[in-house]
């Protein structure tokens, strides 16, 4: 059975950090989408002061009501675990499974402000008191890339737009209402929100959970595993 699959990035990246994973599952027959937010990767010209979550999310909802996508496989990397979680309170009938890679899991009014680390939280404050419209990205080598594909991912990485990081996200559960949710968990990573994460969706038996021996960027360094469990996760 064909699947379809929604990859969402996390902050910095764009849809150009899914592409050894949208090649094995597109070669295997199914249908993948790796949408680029606003701002960011090859729609960087795009990036403007104003842009925030909504517009993150408003970015997913399109592709999947234009492209008149159901039974969704709808993941989230990081930040995007923000974004995936908006887009279900408004496409969740569209939506088959829901999985989380290394991601943030919010609850109603939260922002990734307030769950993220120290040193971004530094670099938030840091912007803000400039003025400026983004945070300049994070080393590869700070997310635990594989060394080979340092270089190209600190190429490809640009300012993630501020407002996606200080603005609240407003959610009623639709969420977990979505029969399967799935949350992978990068255990090269040292990141105790997504630790935390993964410990309430162990709790919780509406949820699978699945740890993976390498650094963030999963579809980066592990693509074939990767591809393996969001089928499974499709199942």
């Amino acid at each position: 059975m064909a699947h379809t699959f929604v990859l969402v990035h996390g902050a910095w990246h764009g849809g150009w950090c899914w592409q050894r994973v949208a090649d094995r599952l597109r070669g295997a027959g199914h249908i993948v989408f790796t949408p680029t937010l606003t701002g960011l990767g090859e729609r960087s010209h795009l990036l403007r002061a104003g842009i925030d979550l909504t517009t993150h999310i408003t970015d997913v909802v399109n592709v999947m009501k234009w492209e008149g996508l159901t039974d969704v496989v709808l993941c989230g990397h990081s930040y995007g675990g923000f974004v995936i979680s908006g887009v279900a309170e408004q496409m969740a009938p569209a939506i088959r499974s829901i999985v989380f890679l290394d991601a943030f899991v919010p609850r109603d009014g939260e922002s990734v402000q307030d769950l993220t680390g120290p040193a971004v939280k530094e670099g938030i404050v840091a912007v803000l008191q400039r003025g400026d419209i983004a945070i300049p990205p994070r080393a590869a080598e700070a997310f635990g890339v594989n060394e080979k594909d340092r270089a190209w991912v600190d190429r490809l990485c640009v300012g993630q737009p501020i407002g996606t990081f200080t603005g609240k996200i407003a959610l009623s559960g639709a969420r977990e209402h979505i029969a399967r949710k799935s949350y992978i968990r990068a255990k090269s990573y040292a990141n105790p929100g997504f630790d935390r994460a993964l410990e309430a969706a162990e709790s919780d038996s509406s949820w699978r959970t699945y740890g993976v021996p390498c650094g963030h960027d999963v579809m980066v360094d592990m693509p074939e595993r990767l591809s393996e469990i969001l089928l499974e996760a499709a199942q």
